[in-house]
């Protein structure tokens, strides 16, 4: 498993941080991918205890995690102590007063880092985790799922593929060769790296979204009100200059279709159950998965 250029931690903890307080005016992606994980987090039949929300950014999904497994205590970690403080305001308001209810579980919030989690070994029976493990290195991420995992329990996410803002790379290209844009692990690296760490049964699937944008600065400006602007390591250092930027938003109108410009984006979807590996992989690089503890829903 290699990638040329990997995010900076502290870069990417200051970036979350910088958009705590805007991120939710502009975070529609997040906010359709979160449902769509909610949802198919339906299809499971699994009831756990304990749920950890990795990457709760500004805990919009808690109070969904919360209707959903009403008895299940709420563990929300985040690498952005902002983001975190963002998360126990809104989860308050959400709750409104049903969090004074007799037995209403408070959740608790944690800074870390999905590569080295603050919890004990063994001690959560889900892990919901939306567009934060692109900002880490697969094989220690999953190691660390598959460690605070209780047997039987489930990881549940999604994640960027690498061709996640392609128009807004081929636009830089054409400017220079630094990385201008975040890099991410394609679903090859992703499963090899679930099935490393001892995860069982892993599925994964891909579903390309688009949000159009009417000017390259707009998109630009979304990147970093999200706090997902570049934060590899080997991009260039100090400001971008005009006449560059300038050759960018030029290079970028090839892709106009309607009168909008598009912003690609490539979500990964996918889910695991914390054990022995289960997959068995043949000569020819195809991993057959079983889904039986999966419940699916007929049609009527």
């Amino acid at each position: 498993m290699s990638i040329k250029y990997t995010p900076n931690k502290h870069d990417v903890a200051q970036s979350f941080a910088d958009a705590a307080q805007q991120y939710d005016d502009v975070a529609i992606l997040q906010r359709q991918t979160a449902d769509e994980l909610l949802e198919r987090l339906s299809l499971v039949t699994l009831q756990p205890q304990t749920i950890l929300d990795l990457g709760a950014g500004t805990g919009r999904n808690l109070s969904l995690l919360a209707q959903h497994y009403p008895d299940a205590e709420l563990i929300a970690v985040d690498i952005a102590p902002a983001m975190l403080k963002q998360a126990q305001y809104r989860y308050k308001q959400d709750l409104g007063l049903k969090r004074w209810l007799p037995g209403q579980h408070k959740a608790r919030f944690l800074a870390g880092d999905a590569e080295s989690l603050p919890l004990a070994d063994n001690s959560v029976d889900m892990i919901y985790a939306n567009l934060s493990l692109q900002w880490c290195e697969p094989q220690k991420c999953f190691a660390e799922i598959q460690r605070v995992l209780r047997p039987g329990g489930l990881v549940s996410f999604t994640t960027l593929g690498p061709d996640t803002l392609h128009e807004l790379r081929q636009a830089w290209a054409a400017v220079d060769d630094y990385p201008h844009v975040n890099i991410f692990y394609d679903m090859h690296d992703i499963g090899e790296a679930m099935m490393n760490s001892g995860l069982a049964e892993p599925v994964l699937d891909v579903e390309r979204m688009t949000l159009t944008y009417d000017t390259a600065m707009a998109l630009m400006k979304d990147l970093k009100e999200l706090g997902a602007h570049n934060v590899n390591s080997g991009r260039r250092r100090g400001l971008t200059g005009k006449d560059a930027l300038q050759k960018m938003i030029a290079s970028y109108e090839q892709f106009r279709q309607q009168g909008v410009l598009p912003a690609s984006y490539e979500v990964v979807y996918g889910h695991a159950w914390c054990g022995e590996p289960a997959q068995q992989q043949t000569s020819d690089g195809t991993i057959k998965v079983p889904v039986s503890q999966i419940s699916r829903r007929t049609s009527s």
